[in-house]
C-alpha cells in the first residue's frame, strides 16, 4: 500500500474505507494499492472545435477513469459538466469555469473573451461557475508582435487574482513565455500551467509562495508542430517555441530543485486523448524520481487539491490496485488491475 509502503488487508464498506475485518466481503486478490490517480490539468467536454455533446464529454471521464485517474482537475471548459456530479460511476471533477482570455488572442470557441477592462468581472462569472479554480490565458500569439505576449497588464491580472481570492479561488494561468509568468507570479497567482518560460528569479518566487507548477510534459511534445505551423509568418514566434522546448527538462528540474511543488497533469481535451495519467507520471519520473512523480499525480495533488490522500480509516474508496511497485517501474501504472470508484469495481 502506497505511500507508506506497508502491507495490510483493506476492507471496503459503503464506499469507505475499514481496516477491520468484515464478515462475508467479497475477496480481491492482493497487489499494490494506491489512492486514486489525478489528473491535474485536463478538459472534460472539450475538443479542437470547442464543447463537445454529453455523450462524449462522458466518453472523456470514463478514459480517465480507465487509467485510474480518479480525481479530474478541468482547468477550462466551456462545456457544462455538472450532470456529472451525479454519477457516481465516474470520476470527481474540480473545475475552474471556462478559460478567460482576450478576442482573437486564443483557441477559438474555447474562452470566455473579454478586453482588460472587464478581466475582474469575467474571473467573478467564472468563479462562480466553478469548484474553487479560475483559469487565465497568459500569453498567445500576438500577431501584431510575431511573438507570445502576455495578454493582460501586470496590474489587471494583479487586481482580478485579488478579486478571484476575495471570492474564495485560486488562479491558475496557461503560460508558455518567459514574460507572461514574471508577471503574474509577482502578481500573486497561484498556479501555472506549462511554465516553460521560467527563470532563476521566478522559480525563486514560485519556491518561496509555493505557486504550483503543473508542466504538462506529454502536452510539450506538440511544441514542434505548433513552431512549424507558425514559422511561415511568425519565424521569430516559431524560434522561440522551440528554444523553450528543448530547455524545458533544464527548467523543470531547475523548479524541482528549488522546491517548486511539482504536479501530473496532461492537458487532455482540446488536442490530446484522455487516459494519458499513466504516460505523465512516468516522464516526471524521469525528470525527478519515481517517488516524487508517484505524489505529483496521486497522494501530494489530492492534498493539494483539498481532497483526500491517505488510504486510511474512514478514508473515501478510491483506489487503484497495480500488479507491480510502480516505484520501481512506473509503466505498471498504464495497466490497472483493478480501479475502485466510491467503493466499487468498475474495471
Amino acid at each position: 500500500m502506497l505511500p507508506e509502503g506497508e502491507h495490510r488487508d483493506l476492507w471496503v464498506v459503503d464506499g469507505v474505507i475499514r481496516t477491520e475485518p468484515v464478515p462475508g466481503a467479497e475477496s480481491v486478490d492482493g497487489g499494490w494499492i494506491l489512492p486514486g490517480l489525478v489528473d491535474a490539468h485536463c478538459h472534460v467536454g472539450l475538443e479542437s472545435s470547442g464543447a463537445v455533446p454529453d455523450d462524449v464529454a462522458e466518453q472523456h471521464a470514463l478514459a480517465d477513469r480507465a487509467a485510474g485517474a480518479l480525481l479530474l482537475r478541468d482547468a477550462g471548459s466551456p462545456a457544462d459538466t455538472r450532470w456529472m456530479d451525479e454519477r457516481d460511476d465516474l470520476p470527481h471533477l474540480i473545475r475552474a469555469g471556462r478559460h478567460i482570455a482576450r478576442p482573437r488572442r486564443y483557441l477559438r470557441n474555447y474562452a470566455d473573451e473579454v478586453e482588460p477592462d472587464a478581466l475582474v468581472a469575467a474571473v467573478e462569472r467564472q468563479a462562480a461557475r466553478s469548484d474553487g479554480w479560475v483559469k487565465l490565458v497568459g500569453d498567445w500569439i500576438d500577431r501584431d508582435v510575431g511573438d507570445l505576449a502576455p495578454l493582460w497588464p501586470q496590474e489587471v491580472a494583479a487586481a482580478a487574482i485579488t478579486r478571484a481570492h476575495e471570492l474564495g479561488a485560486r488562479v491558475t494561468a496557461h503560460v508558455f513565455g518567459e514574460q507572461a509568468v514574471a508577471e503574474l507570479v509577482e502578481a500573486g497567482i497561484d498556479g501555472i500551467e506549462h511554465g516553460t518560460g521560467l527563470t532563476d528569479a521566478v522559480i525563486e518566487q514560485m519556491a518561496a509562495r509555493q505557486v504550483a507548477l503543473v508542466p504538462t510534459l506529454v502536452q510539450l511534445e506538440n511544441f514542434e508542430s505548433y513552431a512549424a505551423a507558425g514559422e511561415a509568418k511568425f519565424p521569430v514566434y516559431a524560434r522561440h517555441m522551440r528554444a523553450l522546448y528543448a530547455g524545458r527538462l533544464e527548467v523543470f528540474g531547475r523548479a524541482h530543485d528549488a522546491g517548486v511543488p511539482i504536479y501530473a497533469g496532461t492537458d487532455a481535451g482540446g488536442y490530446l486523448p484522455h487516459g494519458l495519467v499513466g504516460a505523465e507520471i512516468e516522464a516526471l519520473g524521469r525528470l525527478t524520481s519515481a517517488e516524487h512523480a508517484l505524489g505529483a499525480g496521486c497522494w501530494a495533488a489530492r492534498a493539494w487539491l483539498g481532497r483526500p490522500s491517505r488510504i486510511e480509516e474512514g478514508a473515501p474508496a478510491d483506489l487503484v490496485v497495480l500488479d507491480a511497485d510502480p516505484r520501481t517501474d512506473l509503466s505498471t501504472l498504464r495497466r490497472p488491475r483493478h480501479v475502485v470508484l466510491r467503493g466499487r469495481l468498475v474495471d
